[in-house]
């Protein structure tokens, strides 16, 4: 039988995909030279948030916080597909494809990405 993660350990999960968020959405809107303030990056974020918390909760990935497969791969789709239909029909915002294709594939690699790092790490062990 397998030990649950501990409490700190889920809680640097959810704040290292919060912060892919982040930065997702820090780095769009500086590469799109857009300068609104907090608000308006808040709003931004928002969607990919909601949709993250909803995905932690769907697929209770606090249970294995740290693992690329399944819990990265569900909460990619998740907040990916989530955040942007939240984008379009609650949020009332574009969803050009360029933007699904290049949010998309940010958030795989983040979300994904840091879970196969310190899988890596902690098999070097």
């Amino acid at each position: 039988m397998s030990s649950l993660p501990t409490p700190r350990r889920i809680a640097l999960a959810a704040g290292a995909d919060v912060l892919a968020v982040v930065v997702f959405v820090l780095m769009g809107r500086n590469s799109h030279h857009e300068d609104g303030g907090l608000g308006d990056a808040l709003s931004v974020m928002a969607p990919f948030l909601i949709a993250l918390a909803v995905g932690w909760v769907a697929t209770r990935a606090w249970l294995k916080p740290l693992a690329p497969v399944p819990t990265g791969i569900q909460l990619w789709l998740v907040t990916a597909a989530g955040g942007l239909l939240l984008r379009r029909f609650v949020f009332d915002r574009s969803t050009a494809m360029a933007f699904v294709i290049v949010g998309s594939v940010f958030l795989l690699v983040a979300l994904v990405g840091w879970r196969m790092i310190a899988e890596w790490v902690r098999e070097r062990r």
